[in-house]
């Protein structure tokens, strides 16, 4: 007996999978809630089915289960992109079985938004990476905090500049705060030596991992372009070669303009927000560098300031114009990475 091709959809939550097997026509063949095991799921596809394809939708604990999936059940699975699955809804209602039945009709019809299935070791540098990440955010909000009580205790601060020593050494030694203000301002301090400390580690531990890794080291030759911004784009790009163009590349990294035109109406609406928003802000950070100190692109710079009249968008346009050049420039990686 010829085995029958069918299409699976997997609705994935940490307690357990909603699984909808579906054949070739559109005809549910089977349909059942499983605990979140690869062997459970695998049960319920009938004996006589082949897997054409199976489709998962990218979230928190998705990318492990594919890739058991792939590797122990020989599983031919695609990540899909949330975002774009829940617009191609037709019905308002969110139901596991209904999303587990689009999935699986997507994959059928081959109109599943994929996303890339990033190996483990690169799944593993983006959590280390985004662990820095949240660290960098938490040291700005603390020193958001402190100046806010300083502005509220309205104290006149010194000329020098602020978080050098000299400025710390003010503010908990000579600044003239409130019994209460100088005892909280003086935690907050220690819970940003703190963070500085694990910041510190953070980067080590980056730069260790990634002193043999090639495509690190060839971000690292690049003019403006530093250890955070190399491991950056590493994690959260991957590969440079699995896009076809640089402005492909431009646009999954989210500096690249929103077309918003209708009928002769030709316009932009600002950047696109389907873009990692880390990602995207390392890139206008390095934007912002090579505008002042790499002679191409500081004449580019001032000539797009000078026509919007505005360092933002210009800075989003350099940024743009250097992903797309810098995808050029790494190609020569290929399978190295």
């Amino acid at each position: 007996m010829s085995s029958v091709p069918v299409f699976v959809g997997l609705d994935y939550h940490d307690e357990g999978i909603e699984v909808n097997v579906m054949a070739a026509g559109g005809e549910i063949l089977a349909t059942r809630h499983c605990p979140n095991d690869w062997k459970a799921v695998v049960a319920v596809v009938p004996s006589n089915c082949r897997i054409v394809g199976a489709a998962i939708e990218a979230c928190c604990g998705a990318a492990d289960f594919a890739e058991e999936l792939i590797q122990k059940a020989g599983w031919s699975v695609d990540l899909a992109h949330p975002g774009f699955v829940a617009r191609m809804k037709q019905n308002p209602d969110k139901t596991d079985f209904g999303d587990a039945r689009m999935l699986a009709d997507l994959e059928r019809v081959g109109y599943l938004p994929r996303v890339w299935l990033a190996p483990q070791e690169l799944r593993q540098l983006r959590r280390l990476v985004r662990y820095r990440q949240q660290l960098a955010e938490e040291r700005k909000n603390l020193k958001l905090r402190i100046g806010a009580a300083l502005r509220e205790d309205r104290i006149q601060r010194p000329a020098a500049r602020p978080w050098t020593q000299a400025w710390i050494h003010w503010l908990t030694k000579t600044a003239d705060l409130g019994e209460q203000s100088r005892w909280v301002i003086h935690r907050q301090l220690r819970k940003l030596e703190q963070t500085a400390q694990e910041l510190t580690m953070v980067e080590r531990r980056l730069a260790k991992l990634m002193a043999n890794d090639p495509v690190v080291q060839k971000l690292l030759m690049q003019q403006g372009v530093g250890l955070i911004t190399a491991v950056t784009l590493r994690a959260e790009i991957g590969r440079f070669d699995r896009f076809r163009t640089g402005k492909q590349l431009a646009r999954f990294c989210g500096v690249t303009p929103r077309n918003a035109s209708s009928g002769k109406r030709q316009a932009d609406a600002g950047l696109i927000k389907a873009g990692n928003p880390q990602l995207r802000a390392v890139l206008i950070e390095t934007a912002h560098r090579l505008m002042r100190f790499d002679a191409r692109w500081v004449i580019l710079g001032a000539s797009l300031r000078h026509r919007t009249r505005s360092g933002s968008i210009a800075a989003a346009a350099v940024a743009n114009r250097w992903v797309r050049w810098l995808f050029h420039q790494m190609q020569t990686i290929g399978e190295a990475a």
